[in-house]
């Protein structure tokens, strides 16, 4: 593990003033001013906060569309990917339509399978959906670079519906979208919508509103008797922290309101059953448990079995199927957890011989036969982690070709760098895509080295030495008031994230007893600001020195019924 570099995060005064002025917790106006909140009107979360889908290019028409095919009791089949985003969004979908007025019978879905279809609309897709006889496919968190999948789809009488928010494809330098009957996608050229960080399932929701907004304008309802899909926003917010995108304001907003339905016990049975299955409580639900809870145990079931078990978890109004198909989920979870140990060991001693001084390489690329394609994301993301470097995983697909996955450290869009990969070696990439932190590619594995040492030179070029010091944004000293369970109840009410984190606090402290729990987690006795704290430092088996600077977050534990304060280590320097 690289050591980073602590930094602190700026609050300006004036900000943290005005906030304070405004009625918000001096410690929060602080955090949130660090954050970039500049008034307390950003941290409103009720729906009328909302940004509006007039906005969202698209809308309107893929209303219009939706609204016909439901008022015709068209076919409808929902084209899902095999992600937590991916499934989300395909249940809101299937809720949503429905709730608008779908038909009984008329909605279906389909979703790939990652090993044996690839991602997203592929004519195969269209072949498999031609089975249900739709006159309307709907993609959701895919469907932006399927050009061959959305032609075939049209030449045989269907109609297309993409909604996605992938980046749409480039061909020599330009954009290239499918030809689609509508597009709904925030980061298509021309959108003035304000999020460009809308999840797939946030995109889906959105079209929802606009298509709530068409019906009621053709007076199947009006504002008093329509549909409340805010019913939905427990599975908007759990696709949205699930996959990792940016938490702007409006995606806060999707996620706070989400949260407050699930902690008041307003949630799909599936989504009770998670937490259920996660030994999560309900009450105190918070994004934490999105993100490290729920979405694993659903992405897994794409990782390593069939994601309609996922769909159908979050789709059952069956409280009893509810919980079967959580168990199930969580145990492939299990299966994804123990899968994932055996290729962090393959990797660890693949890098031993790619860093023999014990210096990373300005980008990592790592294969070995025996390697699991739906798990290569995830050991990608934990070997960047560790090594602060770019770092693909590949893995052997069963069409015989190497299917990568890589994560990426700020500074290096992935994706563009993969463009460029393709551009200096035309041929080698069969397919790429993603985005700036993650992407995906595949290649022959005659091709492996070129694209390892053309991943370098992209790194070389690109990475300055400041970029490879892995640095931690830390919010400072925490001052000793602060220091109790009302601390960490104000905090864990928040919604933190990607791109608006959970705080971490540092301080000088001094250690009075260490030692190993479970074999690798550094159990902490510390003295702190003259109190003594307990502190744990999970996945770290190193002893500390006695006096030590430490980024930590504020917990509490909770054992056989009691809780006590705790830090929990970051990082030390």
């Amino acid at each position: 593990m690289v050591t980073p570099r602590l930094t602190l995060r700026d609050a300006p005064p004036r900000t943290v003033f005005a906030l304070e002025q405004s009625g918000v917790h001096p410690l929060l106006a602080r955090l949130f001013a660090a954050r970039g909140v500049k008034s307390a009107t950003e941290l409103e979360d009720g729906l009328a906060q909302l940004l509006p889908p007039t906005q969202l290019r698209g809308s309107s028409e893929a209303a219009q569309l939706l609204a016909d095919a439901i008022e015709q009791g068209q076919r409808m089949c929902v084209v899902a990917d095999y992600d937590c985003d991916g499934a989300t969004a395909c249940a809101v979908a299937l809720r949503g339509l429905a709730m608008l007025g779908a038909a009984p019978g008329t909605l279906s879905y389909i979703v790939p399978d990652r090993q044996v279809h690839g991602y997203g609309l592929t004519p195969t897709i269209v072949d498999l959906a031609r089975a249900q006889q739709p006159d309307v496919l709907i993609t959701v968190d895919n469907g932006i670079a399927s050009h061959a999948g959305v032609a075939h789809a049209r030449s045989v009488g269907m109609r297309v519906v993409v909604t996605d928010h992938h980046l749409p494809a480039l061909v020599d330098g330009a954009v290239q979208l499918p030809e689609a009957d509508v597009i709904v996608n925030p980061n298509q050229p021309e959108c003035a919508f304000g999020s460009k960080s809308l999840a797939g399932v946030g995109v889906m929701f959105y079209t929802l509103l606009a298509l709530r907004a068409e019906l009621r304008q053709r007076g199947r309802f009006d504002a008093a008797s329509q549909p409340r899909l805010d019913a939905l926003l427990d599975l908007v917010a759990l696709g949205t922290v699930a996959d990792v995108v940016k938490l702007d304001p409006n995606n806060r907003r999707l996620v706070a309101q989400g949260l407050k339905r699930i902690r008041a016990g307003r949630m799909q049975p599936g989504v009770a059953a998670l937490f259920a299955a996660a030994s999560r409580r309900t009450e105190t639900a918070s994004a934490f448990d999105f993100g490290f809870a729920l979405g694993p145990r659903i992405n897994a079931t794409g990782r390593l079995s069939d994601m309609t078990l996922g769909i159908e978890c979050l789709t059952t109004d069956d409280a009893e199927r509810a919980t079967e198909l959580a168990r199930q989920l969580d145990a492939i979870n299990r299966e994804r957890r123990d899968v994932e140990a055996g290729m962090r060991e393959q990797a660890e001693a693949l890098l031993d011989n790619l860093m023999p001084e014990g210096t990373p390489p300005p980008a990592v690329v790592l294969f070995d036969p025996d390697f699991h394609e739906g798990v290569v994301g995830i050991v990608a993301g934990r070997m960047k982690d560790r090594l602060h470097r770019p770092t693909f995983v590949f893995a052997l697909g069963h069409d015989g070709l190497l299917k990568g996955s890589g994560r990426s450290i700020p500074g290096f869009h992935l994706r563009d760098a993969l463009d460029l990969v393709s551009k200096r070696h035309p041929g080698v990439l069969k397919k790429f895509g993603g985005h700036a932190m993650a992407a995906g590619c595949t290649l022959t594995e005659a091709d492996f080295d070129t694209f390892d040492e053309a991943l370098q030179l992209v790194a070389q070029e690109w990475l300055q030495p400041e970029a490879l010091a892995r640095t931690l944004a830390t919010d400072g000293p925490l001052a000793l008031e602060y220091f109790n369970a009302d601390t960490v109840a104000k905090l864990d009410a928040q919604v933190w994230g990607q791109g608006f984190e959970a705080p971490v606090f540092c301080d000088e402290v001094e250690v009075i007893q260490q030692r190993l729990v479970g074999e690798k987690h550094l159990k902490l006795r510390l003295k702190h600001q003259g109190q003594l704290r307990d502190a744990i430092w999970f996945g770290h088996a190193d002893p500390l020195p006695v006096k030590v600077r430490l980024a930590y977050r504020l917990s509490l534990d909770e054992f056989q019924g009691q809780q006590r304060l705790q830090m929990v280590v970051e990082a030390a320097v």
